[in-house]
């Protein structure tokens, strides 16, 4: 542990004179984070016959054709795998260049037949191996695995072997950046969850849980959302009455690159589409794609030009049809470079703008409805604060005003219904712990220098003690940061939301806290779903054996019945239950630490 902390501080010394010197010469250029419009992504499916009662009506297959549908029509890789207790099945990545590779992948589907057993730790050791070897570099890596969880090994296989190998599988697929998003399959009950959530939290992606076809849209829709930095948006939902509704379908601007509308319901549909220009679209015909099966159908609109598109449905009488929309984007966001040096009191103008392809966009249409907000980390005191920004119609601006002499990060974040995009961050240092450099005074005319004197070069040595203690100080601050940062978290919380008009309440969602660090927020544990935005407010940190929660949203909590006031933080322990009460929409959420 010693020897670690020694690495780590070794590092953290590097990092903080990279910092100072960019505090001094101006911070670098800080563009896109990470903006991937394209995947690699391997679908993972259990093929045993236990399947036959957790997966009845082999949702895992409509899934995996759902979520090929709803891929890029080109560029994006697919790889299909299916295991009992070895592969039984494998389509190898295959890059989409058209509907007939969509067709060939959901052929391949159709195909998969079960076995008698089943192991985990093969389908996804050889996942992550597949997308090691053939993924693209500028491809995002990921994987789908629909299961539900339970292992049933042959005789010569043990769990514990099972257990190593699915641990270095997780193991390698962390190093990779390669998340496991889990679906987990439900229909019979015996869903082992503990071990599919583990799965995701692991390696950085999200679990769910279905037992009907019904979810699908909700549970794809939210992957590729949490992926490609997309929003989901709901759309109407129907109920079908023999005649053609008519739902709105509004494009916001002319960098969609595609648009996915799922439709799902109980029984086939029928659908027309009107341009905004009022002129009718055969579906399928050029730029409007159409697919369809047992459990969905799904409209791809390519390039489809700005405006409100009419989407006409005909269902069968009091059938109930959901309607979900997700757009891709090619858009970036880039701030303008800023320069130093930093100091107390000073003012650092903030500019960033979309970008497409390297190109910024001014197109007003573009801007149009985006909020935008600066994200100030002080890195010495491990707070953060958000500041609102100015949207000027062709890009976001805003001040920040250096309040201490502190190490700053600063994160540009603009969203609008249906999509966000985050800077990569700005460094700037004001001195946070390094101590200003020295100066030495002028000599007085007709003296010799006193380095000239004694032979010294006084000012080198000078300068060089500063820079010991640069470093030192350095150490400590970052040392203390990282203890800080990475203090984990202990036990679980069991979360239930209840409908207040209906009356209904989802399942009981068991949330590990183990995979979260430092500081964590209400929103992710909802999976960012917008409809809970205002929980993006709502702070955990950790305690000894406990949770501090601190509320900064205009939620009422409350504690066996009573106002539960945590604006300023208060300590959650084992089998604390909470009841937070939303603004946005007439839904709470009843929440139970357990440790």
């Amino acid at each position: 542990m010693k020897d670690v902390k020694k690495y780590i501080g070794l590092v953290l010394i590097m990092i903080m004179i990279v910092s100072l010197f960019a505090g001094f010469y101006g911070a670098p250029y800080a563009g896109a984070a990470n903006d991937q419009q394209k995947i690699d992504v391997m679908l993972v499916v259990d093929a045993s016959t236990s399947m036959n009662s957790s997966d009845k009506q082999k949702v895992a297959n409509e899934a995996m054709k759902m979520f090929v549908d709803m891929t890029s029509e080109q560029g994006d890789k697919i790889g299909v795998m299916a295991y009992t207790d070895q592969i039984v099945r494998e389509k190898a990545l295959l890059k989409i260049e058209g509907p007939e590779d969509k067709g060939e992948l959901k052929r391949f589907i159709d195909q998969v037949a079960r076995g008698p057993y089943t192991d985990i730790a093969v389908g996804v050791a050889e996942s992550v191996k597949v997308l090691e070897r053939s993924g693209e570099p500028d491809h995002s890596p990921m994987i789908v695995l629909l299961a539900d969880g339970n292992n049933s090994l042959p005789k010569e296989r043990t769990q514990e072997q099972s257990d190593k190998e699915l641990q270095a599988a997780v193991s390698q697929a962390k190093a990779a950046g390669i998340p496991i998003y889990t679906i987990g399959l439900n229909a019979d009950g015996k869903l082992n969850k503990q071990v599919l959530q583990g799965l995701s939290d692991d390696t950085g992606g999200k679990a769910f849980v279905t037992s009907s076809a019904d979810d699908l849209p909700r549970i794809l829709s939210e992957i590729f959302a949490d992926q490609l930095k997309l929003k989901v948006i709901p759309l109407t939902a129907l109920t079908g009455n023999g005649q053609f509704q008519e739902v709105t379908v509004s494009i916001p601007n002319g960098n969609v690159i595609e648009g996915n509308i799922s439709i799902i319901s109980g029984k086939p549909v029928e659908v027309k589409l009107v341009d905004p220009a009022g002129k009718e679209r055969p579906v399928p015909s050029d730029g409007v794609l159409y697919s369809t099966s047992n459990a969905y159908s799904l409209i791809k609109l390519l390039k489809p030009e700005q405006g409100d598109w009419k989407l006409q449905v005909k269902g069968a009488s009091k059938d109930k049809i959901d309607i979900n929309l997700v757009f891709n984007y090619d858009l970036q966001l880039a701030v303008k470079p800023v320069a130093g040096p930093f100091k107390k009191g000073g003012k650092v103008d903030i500019e960033a703008q979309l970008e497409s392809n390297g190109q910024a966009l001014g197109d007003p249409d573009l801007y149009k409805g985006m909020t935008s907000k600066l994200v100030v980390t002080d890195i010495d005191a491990g707070t953060t604060t958000e500041l609102p920004m100015t949207n000027g119609g062709d890009l976001f601006s805003g001040v920040f005003e250096i309040p201490e002499s502190r190490n700053y990060e600063l994160v540009v974040r603009v969203e609008d219904n249906s999509f966000f995009r985050e800077s990569e961050p700005l460094q700037i240092n004001a001195g946070g712990g390094a101590a200003k450099p020295s100066s030495t005074p002028p000599a007085t005319s007709g003296q010799v220098p006193a380095s000239e004197k004694e032979g010294l070069n006084w000012p080198l040595v000078i300068g060089g003690l500063a820079l010991l203690i640069l470093l030192a100080v350095a150490a400590w601050y970052a040392l203390a940061l990282v203890k800080r940062n990475n203090k984990g978290f202990y036990g679980q919380f069991i979360i239930e939301i209840h409908d207040e008009d209906t009356g209904e309440r989802t399942s009981p969602q068991y949330k590990k806290l183990s995979g979260f660090k430092g500081k964590l927020k209400l929103h992710q544990l909802l999976q960012l779903a917008p409809e809970f935005a205002e929980t993006d407010k709502i702070v955990f940190r950790p305690g000894k054996d406990s949770v501090f929660i601190l509320n900064q949203s205009g939620c009422l909590i409350e504690k066996s019945g009573r106002a539960f006031d945590a604006a300023k933080g208060k300590e959650l322990k084992n089998n604390d239950r909470i009841k937070i009460s939303l603004q946005a929409v007439h839904k709470s959420i009843i929440l139970d630490y357990i440790n």
